[in-house]
Parts: structure tokens; C-alpha cells; sequence
């Protein structure tokens, strides 16, 4: 099973927690903020950070530090030249 499923999985189980939560009666307080709570977390600690370590695998880190290079690139300034060239 790929993490793409995993993590689909994960999200509808959460989203299904919360609506449960929702739908319960008054006098099932206690259980229904449980179910609600339960599903916000693992959306949040669960699920997010699973997304996004599988959409950052095949990214390089450089493209988001935030060195001269790429300063320069956002200001639309042409790329400063080094001294031995």
C-alpha cells in the first residue's frame, strides 16, 4: 500500500470521526467532543505531517533557502557575478 492510500485513509477516518461527533446526542457529551477531538488531532498530527514529508521527498531544500542567489532571482535582478570571472 502506497502512502498516497495511507494517508487518503487516514483523512476520510478523521473526517468521519468529526461528523460522527457532530451527529451524536446532547446527552452523549463526553463522547462526542472524544470523537471530535480525536479526528482534529489526527488530521493535524497525524495526517499533515505524513502529506507533506511524501510531497517534500522529491523536492530539493535549496530551492527554499533563502540565499543571495534566490533573493536576487525574486527581486528580478540579473545574478551578481563573481570576482574571478
Amino acid at each position: 500500500m502506497k502512502l498516497k492510500h495511507i494517508v487518503t485513509f487516514i483523512v476520510i477516518l478523521c473526517f468521519g470521526a468529526i461528523i460522527y461527533g457532530y451527529t451524536l446526542d446532547v446527552a452523549e457529551k463526553a463522547t462526542a467532543d472524544k470523537c471530535i477531538g480525536a479526528g482534529t488531532l489526527g488530521l493535524f498530527l497525524v495526517a499533515m505531517p505524513l502529506f507533506l514529508y511524501k510531497e517534500s521527498k522529491k523536492r530539493k531544500w535549496d530551492d527554499y533557502m533563502l540565499n543571495e542567489e534566490n533573493v536576487r532571482k525574486m527581486q528580478g535582478k540579473p545574478p551578481k557575478k563573481s570576482e574571478n570571472q
